[in-house]
């Protein structure tokens, strides 16, 4: 019984890892021949005191896009140019500082042949990714990568498939090779990410979502079991600190101690603060990440922190629901 058009269930499965097992063989036999060709490039695109103007035709074009978007978020400024559109004025936006990144996988593409020239006059560096070395592209370029592939892995022959994979691969591979000659850290990638999740775990602290003064449930360690009760309830974060003469954490009261507390049969009344409180309860600085926090309180599986300052004085606290408003989980 056929499912998908000529196709049955078993020979659908069979074409899909067919076309997996052929990229992944494009990417290692790239990976097994990767020389010194790609440390010129890396070189040259680390030297550059203009941007890379990553370029190219059809599917080579939508791979271009994905290196040169890469490229940016990665610390090495970049962005795409369509030929077709470069030769109708939009060369007018590379320089003689910048380098130019062109895709094709003949090397014989007559838009990128086209504008190459009006490069190289300028002053301009040329990075040629092709599958054919011998290809007019790859002769004009000062540096060649050689993206080739033994085959497509369309069953034709013909759509753009391991091709097109092995070349976006040597992009990333080259994007992640600028990005630790650069040094580039977790912090500088936020900030080419702000309006994401990801940017909001690398660019919020402890410091922007913590709760601060009379809204941080605390009491003194003589204080009488009845009154951190109340003081818990007062402030709904379901914990209070416990501190010193001097203001230093020395333990927090939870929901929980209260629960375990009623739990044992205990006369409360008599008791204090001091004596239910868990001690030296895990604390963080504020600025830390908030990102941090959150991986504190799975790692530990408590829902408060206290935000104490390098001498452990109270100066905060928050709550996974603190974090979730904030969207950093």
């Amino acid at each position: 019984m056929t499912i998908l058009g000529n196709l049955d269930a078993v020979q659908a499965l069979e074409a899909g890892r067919r076309v997996l097992e052929i990229e992944a063989r494009a990417v290692h036999d790239l990976a097994v021949r990767l020389d010194a060709q790609f440390v010129r490039a890396a070189e040259l695109v680390l030297a550059c005191k203009g941007r890379v103007v990553v370029s190219g035709m059809g599917k080579s074009g939508h791979i271009a896009r994905k290196i040169a978007s890469t490229l940016a978020s990665t610390g090495t400024p970049a962005f795409f140019v369509h030929p077709a559109e470069a030769s109708h004025g939009d060369l007018g936006m590379m320089t003689r500082d910048d380098i130019m990144i062109a895709l094709s996988n003949s090397g014989e593409s007559n838009e990128l042949l086209m504008i190459v020239p009006m490069v190289k006059r300028m002053g301009g560096k040329l990075i040629a990714m092709t599958g054919n070395p011998k290809s007019s592209l790859a002769r004009q370029a000062d540096v060649h990568l050689d993206s080739n592939v033994a085959e497509e892995a369309c069953s034709l022959g013909l759509a753009p498939t391991a091709s097109t994979t092995a070349a976006l691969a040597l992009g990333d591979a080259l994007a992640v090779t600028l990005l630790e000659a650069r040094g580039f850290r977790k912090e500088d990638f936020a900030r080419s990410h702000p309006g994401g999740s990801l940017g909001r775990r690398l660019l919020t602290h402890v410091r922007d979502v913590m709760r601060t003064g009379d809204a941080v449930p605390s009491v003194r360690d003589t204080a009488t079991f009845s009154e951190a009760v109340m003081e818990v309830s007062r402030k709904g974060m379901g914990m209070t600190a416990v501190l010193g003469a001097n203001g230093r954490v020395l333990g927090i009261f939870t929901d929980g101690d209260l629960r375990r507390a009623l739990e044992s049969g205990s006369d409360l009344r008599g008791l204090g603060v001091s004596q239910l409180m868990k001690p030296n309860p895990r604390c963080l600085g504020p600025d830390e990440l908030a990102a941090e926090a959150a991986e504190l309180m799975e790692q530990y599986k408590i829902s408060q922190l206290l935000v104490v300052d390098e001498n452990q004085h109270l100066i905060g606290a928050l709550n996974m629901h603190d974090l979730m408003r904030a969207k950093v989980i």
